[in-house]
């Protein structure tokens, strides 16, 4: 068989069930090909899981939706019904809280320029919605020069290209007798918003990534574009809803599952991925292999074997994880409450040392505090579900009750009586991420962003062997569901039609 595209229907293993894989299964079985998916837990969705306990239920990954059109593309390619038909999709305003260390707070309307410039106005006072706004202008033109190469297309051959160029337009900075352009985010909000809360609200999109926004380089201003331009979504029964029916679009169109099945091995045969070994001895022959796994998982699936060439961009391991507290609580939730919460760390640098740097004791962190208006979450009238995330170093065996307890702390600034309403409390640990998803110390990955000299690019989803690709957000174009979402329609675009696939239409 030719190694770069399926001649007729094709037999396709794909290792793993999270949602770049189910997106790639989709989309490869509605090309008339056999889809099977080999999943080593009991359930689908890779992190987009839930905790339920007396009638209370919990996303226990991501909980809000960027960048739906990722997803719509998929329901659309994939069948009849739309996403719409399949999930109660809906948008989330204010899209964002925000409670600075002063005690400042600012709501932010969803998808609204003069929305949020009014807002910033009216909290942080005149000039610095100007000035946020002045900044998304910038961000839209790195989001407009990145977003092909980064989203929709094959990692390019000469990717050095995306990793050596700014895209993000930087103001010039006079500094004494030098003048400057901002190379990180943290010089963007220093230098260009001259404002310690608007550059706390900057630099919040870029540690919910799990990224230091000291040596994030400046493009990763489309982070907090992208929310702007795109809004921000709820699925309402929380994001495993998405991840069901995702799930289920797979089943309608004749994808096979296998859980409980782990694959031990990838096995080749004439220089070519031939198929799987699974634990229990068993081989799945196949035609081509998909690895939604982590670096340090699909190296030892392919142990010995080379899987990228020279000049090829390596694996990016992930330092960060997430730490989730999910509160049942006694209690209606009060009307006009924000879905989404943040607040911030009273010490910014002691945060980003302990998060990235060798200080061990954390001081009391910055905490995304979710509080979803959805009845399908709670047993009835009279009580709340509550959820608490904050980014945590991937460090396995790590004890994490004593900034569990923290969060809780943080948490009762902005929920009034939170621990006497308090029925019981349950805690998610990167350890509980590293169970789901395989990935060392509960990492996850971060999203693709130029410059850096490629440090926040992921690996291509071609590889050295052919008929083995990479798949989900440990492959190019990185973390998150819109970038996961788009790995599987790439390495669906390279399987059907070939090494010519340029991209996502």
């Amino acid at each position: 068989m030719a190694a770069d595209k399926v001649p007729g229907m094709a037999r396709i293993a794909v290792i793993g069930a999270g949602m770049g894989a189910l997106a790639a299964a989709a989309r490869l079985a509605v090309a008339g090909h056999r889809v099977v998916v080999y999943e080593r837990t009991d359930t689908y969705g890779g992190a987009l899981r839930r905790f339920e306990r007396d009638g209370f239920a919990f996303d226990t990954g991501p909980g809000l939706l960027p960048l739906p059109a990722v997803h719509r593309d998929l329901f659309v390619k994939t069948g009849k019904e739309p996403l719409e038909a399949c999930v109660d999709l809906v948008q989330v305003d204010p899209s964002s809280r925000h409670v600075f260390a002063d005690g400042t707070e600012v709501a932010l309307p969803n998808a609204s320029r003069a929305g949020v410039v009014a807002a910033l106005d009216e909290a942080l006072g005149s000039g610095a919605g100007e000035r946020w706004g002045d900044f998304l202008v910038r961000a839209r033109e790195a989001w407009d020069r990145t977003r092909r190469p980064l989203l929709e297309e094959p990692l390019w051959p000469n990717w050095q290209v995306l990793a050596e160029r700014e895209p993000y337009p930087a103001v010039p900075h006079k500094r004494l007798l030098r003048t400057r352009r901002a190379g990180t985010l943290a010089e963007v909000g220093a230098w260009e918003l001259r404002e310690p809360r608007l550059a706390a609200l900057l630099e919040s999109h870029a540690v919910e990534q799990g990224l230091d926004p000291r040596t994030t380089p400046a493009s990763a201003a489309v982070l907090p574009y992208m929310e702007h331009a795109f809004g921000t979504w709820y699925v309402r029964g929380g994001l495993r809803e998405l991840a069901r029916a995702v799930y289920e679009r797979c089943v309608a169109r004749r994808v096979e599952f296998r859980f409980g099945a782990e694959v031990t091995g990838v096995l080749e045969k004439d220089g070519r991925a031939s198929g799987v070994e699974l634990a229990d001895g068993t081989v799945a022959e196949a035609d081509f292999v998909l690895a939604g796994v982590a670096p340090g998982v699909l190296d030892r699936l392919t142990a010995g074997t080379v899987l990228r060439g020279e000049g090829e961009v390596p694996p990016r391991p992930a330092t960060a994880s997430r730490l989730t507290v999910l509160l049942a609580l006694r209690g209606d939730r009060p009307e006009g409450t924000a879905h989404r919460t943040v607040v911030h760390a009273a010490d910014r640098e002691a945060e980003l040392e302990a998060l990235f740097g060798p200080a061990a004791r954390r001081p009391r962190p910055t905490v995304t505090v979710l509080r979803p208006d959805d009845p399908a979450l709670v047993p009835g009238p009279g009580h709340e579900a509550v959820t608490l995330t904050t980014v945590v170093p991937a460090r396995p065996g790590e004890s994490w009750s004593d900034l569990a307890e923290n969060m809780i702390t943080v948490a009762e600034r902005v929920v009034p009586g939170l621990r006497d309403r308090l029925l019981w409390q349950e805690v998610r640990t990167p350890a509980d991420i590293a169970d789901a998803t395989g990935a060392e110390g509960g990492a996850v990955p971060v999203p693709a962003l130029a410059a850096g000299d490629g440090r926040l690019l992921h690996p291509s989803n071609s590889t050295r062997v052919p008929g083995l690709f990479r798949v989900g957000g440990w492959a190019h174009p990185g973390g998150g569901l819109p970038h996961a979402g788009m790995s599987g329609a790439l390495v669906a675009g390279l399987i059907v039609e070939g090494p010519d696939f340029r991209g996502s239409q």
